[in-house]
């Protein structure tokens, strides 16, 4: 049956694909794009991306999900077609398949739903949930099914998840809504602020990648050229920025995300925090890649941390693994499933 199943990192950011023996077989933004004056789909994913701020009016690309979740459903069902679609040949080939897909932590019942419905409409056999970061741990490697404790924190584009795990399941967790386009909004708001420059998503999220650190060197300063337009005479400009500057820009959110991590160890019985003090605390997602993050959760909670093995990747990897061992997540109540046939459905 392996062979039969799929993984679905269903992102605010991204979506991944995974499927056993092949690895993750696609990854692509999940933006769509469409006409307004028809309602029809003009491209998705990496097209669709590309088209951000750069359409005309009656032509705008939309992200279906906000924070983790479904925020517009039909959107959504259809980005996910046309991804199966690319890498399974064949309708009847998917509705032989089991789906795998993951959820924030902190999602409801009614988002969970939503996630499972879309699962269920475009066609899988039986489509199942797990959250985000039990995903992530078994993604990366992390022996979660011992009575030992794990701290795995996954920085994703809507909601960053930190758990703690052990004997199968999360003990504690706390899932922030906010991830990597926070990060994206705090350079914009401030390059807007302090420049007086209006700059577009594309533009944020390449200096995130660049130039972004959390701990930038006094000695060796990184600097990027940016261009936007100018809000006081309207005309196309370009400044420097240095990442002192985006440090920052992104120090709020930064904060954020390691005060859930405190909030986190604190609710965590004495046993498994003396665990994880030897193990460390586990970094996934695509904000984990950011510059000098590790060190700084180093620093503010004095437990070593450390990047994820294909950190971006972690997630999708996990919900395919997870379909490996449906009986004990189930029983560890880490698992929602639904059949395809409504009547059948478990919750």
């Amino acid at each position: 049956m392996w062979g039969m199943d799929i993984g679905i990192d269903l992102g605010t950011a991204n979506v991944l694909v995974f499927m056993k023996n092949n690895g993750v077989v696609l990854r692509e933004p999940s933006v769509v794009a469409v006409d307004l004056n028809t309602d029809r789909i003009l491209a998705v994913g990496n097209e669709a991306k590309s088209m951000l701020g750069r359409t005309p009016g009656n032509v705008v690309a939309i992200r279906p999900l906000k924070d983790g979740v479904i925020a517009d459903y039909t959107m959504t069902e259809a980005m996910l077609r046309h991804f199966l679609k690319k890498v399974i040949k064949g309708f009847g080939r998917l509705m032989r398949r089991r789906a795998m897909i993951c959820v924030p932590s902190g999602a409801t019942d009614v988002e969970r739903r939503a996630v499972l419905e879309a699962a269920v409409e475009i066609g899988t056999k039986e489509a199942f949930l797990i959250e985000e970061p039990m995903a992530a741990a078994i993604g990366a490697n992390l022996d979660i099914s011992e009575p030992r404790g794990n701290l795995i924190v996954d920085i994703g584009g809507g909601t960053t998840d930190v758990a703690v795990l052990s004997y199968g399941g999360i003990v504690v967790a706390e899932s922030l809504r906010l991830g990597g386009d926070r990060f994206d909004e705090n350079i914009t708001r401030y390059i807007r602020k302090e420049y007086n420059l209006a700059i577009g998503e594309q533009t944020a999220e390449a200096i995130k990648i660049n130039v972004a650190n959390c701990a930038p060197s006094p000695r060796q300063e990184q600097t990027m050229m940016i261009k936007g337009r100018d809000l006081v005479h309207g005309l196309p400009r370009q400044i420097e920025i240095t990442d002192r500057i985006v440090a920052k820009a992104i120090e709020e959110t930064v904060g954020m995300i390691i005060e859930g991590i405190r909030q986190v160890l604190e609710r965590t019985p004495p046993e498994l925090s003396a665990d994880i003090i030897d193990r460390g605390i586990t970094l996934s997602g695509g904000g984990a890649l950011l510059k000098g993050l590790p060190e700084l959760v180093t620093k503010k909670t004095q437990i070593p941390a450390y990047v994820a093995d294909m950190p971006l990747e972690c997630v999708a990897i996990g919900t395919g693994k997870a379909l490996d061992d449906l009986d004990k997540l189930r029983s560890s109540g880490s698992l929602i499933g639904a059949s395809r046939r409504r009547e059948r459905k478990v919750w």
